[in-house]
């Protein structure tokens, strides 16, 4: 039988230097515990003392979700703690909460009228001023948890916090947890590359799907897959984040821009429906986008003035074959389908 490896034991010195680790991480972490009324978050919400960061993701629960918390806090079952930041002018951040506070904020104001409630049918067509009044005034008096993150923390570890609450649940896209846990120069760039009218028009995404940061994400992609597509493995979301993170402040942004705007001009000028399958597509997949994106920028950089004589390739099966989703996290497939539109592109170009 194969022997096991032998484990280094753990050494007195070894477990002093983990003990001094840890406790100076959580010097780095202070924070508070406090309960405040539903009507206080409100009211502060309302008041723009409890904000919304420019990082955070936009609003995105569905009906569905707010009835259930509406009726979640009505039958006073337990409330996850929210989780807010100490900002320099005293007001408090929303880290995560958002969707909750609008939620009960729009109750409040009569902006929300229940619907399909499982628990409480008979609710169903209430706004909060239909409720009786004395269930008016425990909802509005109810307490819930806050976990207040204090200023003296650092911004680089408050992002860290924010990407790690993100990533323990399902709540947040890759997308949108990364353009608030590496914020700097790139991301703000990757931001106004998104909003680039060309792009939009080439690049068909659903309103919820936008809110949602697929753009970003698709923008993103881009610039790694140029510069690194061939070191790719199998793990998007962390060989996208190690880029990111690595490139925060440094990268040549004017190569950059010139590269994201010359393929967006040669798809518009020879590439029939952009990014897209169709002309009437409201999606567009991110294996295609990849391809085409990628693909046409990498044929550029060997030919700037490429002309291409053909683009029947797009029709082909094996096009379709390397822009099918399956194996989209693959290394091999990956390098493939880029590739391939590179050397479709450059085959007898003028």
């Amino acid at each position: 039988m194969p022997q096991k490896s032998e484990t280094k034991p753990i050494s007195t010195e070894d477990k002093d230097k983990a003990e001094t680790e840890i406790k100076e991480r959580q010097r780095e972490i202070e924070y508070d515990l406090r309960d405040f009324t539903i009507d206080y978050i409100v009211q502060r919400f309302n008041d723009d003392e409890f904000y919304i960061p420019d990082y955070q993701r936009q609003f995105v629960w569905h009906d569905k979700h707010k009835m259930r918390f509406i009726e979640s806090v009505i039958l006073g079952l337990p409330i996850p703690s929210m989780f807010v930041a100490d900002a320099d002018d005293g007001r408090l951040e929303i880290v995560d909460g958002a969707q909750r506070i609008q939620t009960l904020e729009a109750f409040l104001n009569d902006d929300l009228r229940l619907s399909n409630l499982e628990k409480l049918p008979s609710l169903n067509g209430f706004t909060f001023s239909d409720l009786p009044m004395s269930q008016q005034r425990k909802l509005g008096n109810r307490a819930l948890r806050i976990i207040v993150l204090e200023d003296t923390t650092t911004e680089q570890t408050r992002q860290e916090i924010f990407d790690r609450i993100n990533t323990s649940g399902v709540k947040a896209r890759s997308s949108e947890i990364r353009r608030g846990a590496y914020k700097g120069r790139f991301m703000s760039f990757v931001s106004k590359c998104a909003e680039n009218g060309l792009f939009v028009k080439l690049c068909p995404i659903s309103d919820t799907r936008r809110d949602r940061r697929e753009a970003e994400e698709l923008v993103v992609r881009f610039f790694v897959y140029s510069e690194r597509y061939k070191s790719f493995r199998h793990d998007v979301d962390k060989f996208l984040d190690k880029y990111v993170q690595e490139n925060q402040d440094a990268f040549d942004k004017e190569r950059f821009k010139s590269e994201f705007y010359g393929m967006l001009d040669f798809v518009d000028k020879f590439i029939p429906n952009g990014f897209a399958k169709t002309k009437t597509s409201t999606t567009t997949p991110r294996v295609r986008f990849e391809a085409i994106a990628v693909g046409v920028n990498l044929a550029l950089r060997k030919k700037s003035d490429l002309i291409p004589t053909t683009v029947d390739w797009l029709e082909s099966e094996e096009f379709k074959d390397h822009t099918t989703t399956h194996a989209s996290n693959s290394g091999p497939r990956l390098r493939a389908r880029i590739e391939f539109v590179r050397d479709a592109l450059l085959a007898g170009a003028k």
